[in-house]
């Protein structure tokens, strides 16, 4: 009779937390996690691409050494934040480091236009082709991991899910923020087949007139 009794008990139980949102929760919660581990992976794919368009760069620029250095000391800061995507703090010092990286890059890739034997290396397109093809993942993982999140602390914050997330312990997650959405929202445009522009002359003055 106990041992029923106790089945029953389980059973009302887990009724109890399946009505009140326990394990829609927990579903939600593993869908962030999934769309943040997609944000760092193609983070990580751009800072990998880093170390070779800086050697690519060098052999053809080698005395724009502020601009490279403040590449690589970029892509270093990068590397050494262990993000806490749950820890508004961390997550703001990660959006940060990554915003000062792209804004690295898109310098360097200023300065390539001046190299016209840069531009045309093979090994410099591929790697400018890859990069571009990194931020638009960056701008489409970001915004799944945006949207995931807004639906999860929707979820969370709804009666009477919000009893249930409080008697747990899951508490609404911070997000991208919109200083940061608008910074990191567009990859560098770098047009590498846009001739140059010949400087227009200044128009030669006419002789005055004889008195």
């Amino acid at each position: 009779m106990r041992k029923v009794l106790m089945s029953l008990m389980l059973l009302a139980a887990a009724t109890l937390l399946s009505g009140c949102g326990y394990n829609t929760i927990q579903q939600k919660d593993e869908a962030v996690k999934a769309a943040w581990s997609q944000v760092l992976n193609v983070y990580k794919r751009r800072a990998d691409l880093v170390p070779n368009l800086v050697a690519t760069v060098k052999g053809y620029a080698n005395h724009e050494q502020q601009v490279l250095t403040q590449v690589t000391q970029a892509r270093s800061k990068v590397g050494s934040i262990n993000v806490n995507a749950d820890d508004p703090a961390s997550l703001a010092q990660f959006q940060q480091a990554q915003g000062e990286l792209q804004s690295a890059i898109g310098r360097l890739l200023v300065v390539s236009e001046n190299y016209p034997q840069l531009k045309a290396d093979q090994n410099f397109l591929q790697l400018q082709a890859q990069l571009e093809g990194t931020e638009n993942r960056i701008t489409v993982e970001r915004q799944r991991y945006i949207q995931t999140v807004q639906d999860y602390n929707t979820y969370v914050r709804s009666f009477p899910q919000n009893l249930t997330a409080m008697m747990f312990g899951y508490k609404t997650k911070p997000n991208f923020t919109v200083e940061n959405e608008q910074q990191i929202q567009n990859a560098p445009q770098v047009d590498f087949n846009q001739p140059a522009q010949p400087q227009q002359q200044p128009p030669a003055q006419q002789p005055a007139p004889a008195g």
